[in-house]
């Protein structure tokens, strides 16, 4: 059984309503085991979009971490995403943040997510449910990496 932390954004129609849906969806692979606040937090890279709704979830799962992006995909997939243009609007986004204390780097897959220690809207939904979580690389605590990011873009707990 490996516990893995997931981020979740959705920007289109009824944010939270992905959200949720995205999470009902996830407790068909896995047991989720802690869920953040929301987040309304400013786009990052393609700014002239809608605000994002994001937080982050803590499951366990039996499946390994490409099974797990296989079925994340169908998630996204079944809730409408589509991949047109890169960091654009989405109605759902699933990135696998950390797998255990695995380090692994493919084509499909970068485990840690390899932009999750640059990004607010990641950390600090990650910082609240997991503060002692360890990064693999840098042997840091969540709670730990959350201070050291400076972020221009703004976000807030809702």
């Amino acid at each position: 059984m490996a516990t893995v932390y997931l981020a979740l954004g959705s920007n289109l129609g009824n944010p939270a309503e992905y959200l949720k849906q995205a999470i009902k969806n996830l407790k068909k692979i896995g047991t989720i085991q802690k869920i953040s606040s929301f987040y309304k937090t400013e786009p990052v890279g393609k700014i002239n979009q809608p605000w994002f709704l994001n937080c982050v979830v803590e499951m366990t799962t039996t499946l390994t971490p490409l099974e797990l992006l296989n079925k994340i995909n169908n998630i996204e997939t079944a809730l409408g995403r589509i991949r047109s243009v890169k960091w654009g609007p989405r109605t759902i986004d699933i990135d696998i943040l950390l797998y255990d204390n695995l380090v692994l780097e493919t084509e499909q897959l970068t485990i840690p997510h390899h932009l999750f220690r640059e990004r607010r809207f990641v950390l600090e939904p990650l910082a609240e449910i997991a503060p002692d979580a360890i990064d693999p690389i840098t042997k840091k605590l969540m709670c730990e990496l959350l201070k050291t990011i400076i972020s221009i873009h703004k976000i807030e707990k809702i």
